[in-house]
């Protein structure tokens, strides 16, 4: 049983005024709540926030207005983005106010079962996996949280029947409070996020929040490939393994060249590796794990196998774009972090032209050095944490700073020759020089695009003379 919050004539704040928070701050008037919407940021920043919340009753407050009144509210609801020693949370905390993350509030709401999804790679295609799975077996299903749509903004699609999927950050689990999902799922865990959480042990506690609430009617699904993830399971929940490597107790693992679900020394044949379309031994370890979510929601064998044939793989994860003059270009702009950037390296033999750098998130880079210097051309380095990263990796890795990506590309393309690969994966966040990382991915593609046209234009410049 769910424990539930009435709204009406509540006094609410929603601090942070992107995507999730006018979300919020839009359920929260709907429903009667005295809403004050809040942004250190300027008025003239902020467009959106301020055509869409002008709309309904909320009180809005820019840039140090000294209209809120943090210790003097009923609930504050941060944005993903706030970190939590904000000074106006510390204040709320004093005052014994509750400030619960947005899906916290979204779960009180929600109807249905909940699978959430979390780890520090992998969650937007193991989400998205998942969701068309589910989709592909006639399930009523809703994909939202962290991957595009705020899961407060589903709320009111959602019914009795449905299943919601959900990707959960480590900036969404940590202001948790009763939040429970039926199935929770831990994919993996390495260093991110350390310009926001103060060490990886900060960081890990906040994942390990996905299953502070669950019992033993649910469902842990956990790498038991990954050392720090498995040494995080539960004693509530019942855990299910998934393993590349290894049989498991309960739960998916390769046998030797299909999915099998174990469960009480039963197993039962998911599908053959043979029909996974992602590159990636990082992505068979995410089909093991949305395939075991799927199972254990409901979905049969077929249908299983039938969704992951045929899913496309998600946009900005080793998203094929082009080939240009027998030169392969791919976007993996979500390699936010040094681990990803790993995995999409490990993903191709050799002749690499890497992209990396933009906003640095407190990494540590040499890891990256050896397959680099296995498989790469070149490395061009742009955004504020090149001059980091060059100095962590100059010496062991030819490499140019090319500053930007419009330049990267074309330097990338100059160079290579016949069966090289253009690779971005920066390891970094793009907040120095686009929106977000989507907005770096569709740069990315469009600039890839042109050099396509520029191409088609010379050779057929060349056939007319």
């Amino acid at each position: 049983m769910r424990t539930g919050i009435e709204l009406e004539g509540k006094r609410v704040l929603v601090l942070g005024l992107a995507r999730t928070g006018i979300a919020t701050a839009r359920f929260c008037s709907a429903r009667g709540a005295r809403v004050t919407a809040i942004d250190d940021r300027a008025a003239a920043d902020l467009p959106d926030a301020l055509r869409q919340l002008r709309q309904t009753s909320c009180t809005l407050a820019f840039a140090g207005d000294p209209a809120a009144d943090f210790s003097a509210q009923d609930l504050i609801v941060p944005s993903p983005g706030v970190p939590a020693d904000h000074p106006g949370l510390l204040a709320a905390h004093k005052a014994g106010v509750p400030v619960w993350s947005e899906i916290e509030l979204a779960w009180r709401f929600l109807r249905g079962r909940l699978i959430g999804v979390t780890g520090s790679n992998g969650k937007t295609t193991t989400t998205s996996l998942i969701g068309h799975v589910l989709a592909a077996a006639g399930k009523q299903v809703i994909v939202a949280g962290n991957i595009g749509r705020p899961l407060i903004a589903v709320v009111d699609q959602s019914s009795e029947n449905t299943i919601t999927v959900a990707e959960l950050s480590s900036f969404q689990l940590e202001m948790t409070e009763s939040f429970r999902p039926d199935i929770s799922l831990l994919l993996n865990l390495t260093p991110d996020h350390l310009d926001r959480h103060n060490s990886f042990e900060e960081y890990a506690r906040a994942k390990r929040r996905i299953f502070e609430n669950q019992t033993e009617r649910d469902s842990a699904v956990i790498n038991a490939d990954d050392s720090v993830a498995s040494q995080q399971a539960p004693s509530q929940p019942q855990i299910f393994w998934f393993s590349r490597l290894k049989r498991v107790a309960n739960g998916a693992y390769l046998r030797p060249d299909q999915i099998v679900f174990r469960r009480d020394g039963e197993e039962t044949v998911l599908l053959d590796r043979s029909i996974i379309r992602l590159r990636g031994e990082h992505n068979l370890e995410n089909v093991l794990a949305a395939a075991s979510a799927a199972f254990l929601a409901g979905a049969m064998p077929d249908e299983i196998a039938a969704g992951v044939r045929s899913f496309p793989g998600v946009e900005h994860r080793l998203e094929f774009v082009a080939e240009i003059a027998g030169v392969s270009f791919f976007n993996d702009s979500k390699a936010t972090n040094v681990d990803a950037t790993i995995k999409a390296l490990e993903a191709f033999p050799g002749g690499l032209f890497v992209i990396l750098g933009g906003k640095d998130k407190g990494s540590d880079y040499v890891p990256i050095i050896p397959l680099l210097r296995e498989r790469a051309k070149l490395v061009l380095l742009i955004g504020a944490a090149a001059k980091k990263i060059a100095d962590q990796i100059g010496g062991s890795v030819n490499f140019e700073q090319a500053k930007t990506l419009d330049r990267a590309v074309r330097l990338a393309y100059e160079r290579a020759t016949e069966g090289d690969i253009v690779l971005l994966a920066p390891a970094c966040a793009s907040f120095d020089q686009f929106e977000n990382y989507e907005h770096r991915g569709r740069v990315f593609k469009e600039l890839v695009r042109t050099l396509a046209e520029e191409s088609r234009a010379m050779r057929a410049g060349g056939n007319e003379a």
